[in-house]
């Protein structure tokens, strides 16, 4: 029995993804230059967006495996593995980012996994609404 989501979970979904990702992007936008260089606010962007479609693919790849749907044990692992791998930069990062105050730590990484939530679940629903 196949459901399709409430207008409602679409909507948080969707706000979810939105709000976390461009909170994340407005705190890279508005770093002062001289506590985040360029480049460090390359890494963090880029780290933003493998981690979301590091976490659409997977979304994907686990819901072709319970459909029945092959992917090949090579695939789904890379997956988990860049998933993965853009937490721990996150985090690598963020631990080696001596001039950002704790908050603002704390602020990039809850933007983050809030961006991360919301691109898995605006992923699902657009499974589910197929």
């Amino acid at each position: 029995m196949s459901q399709k989501p409430s207008v409602a979970f679409v909507g948080a979904s969707w706000m979810a993804l939105f709000i976390g990702s461009l909170g994340y992007l407005i705190g890279l936008w508005r770093a002062d230059s001289k506590a985040m260089l360029l480049n460090e606010k390359g890494f963090y962007f880029v780290i933003l967006m493998f981690g979301l479609f590091s976490v659409v693919s997977l979304q994907k790849s686990v819901r072709d495996r319970l459909d029945n749907i092959p992917v090949s044990d090579i695939y789904y692992s890379i997956c988990w593995g860049a998933m993965m791998m853009s937490i721990l930069l996150l985090v690598v990062g963020l631990w080696n980012a001596d001039q950002l105050l704790p908050s603002e730590k704390g602020y990039y990484a809850f933007g983050f996994m809030f961006a991360l939530f919301g691109a898995v679940a605006v992923q699902k629903n657009t499974r589910d609404s197929a």
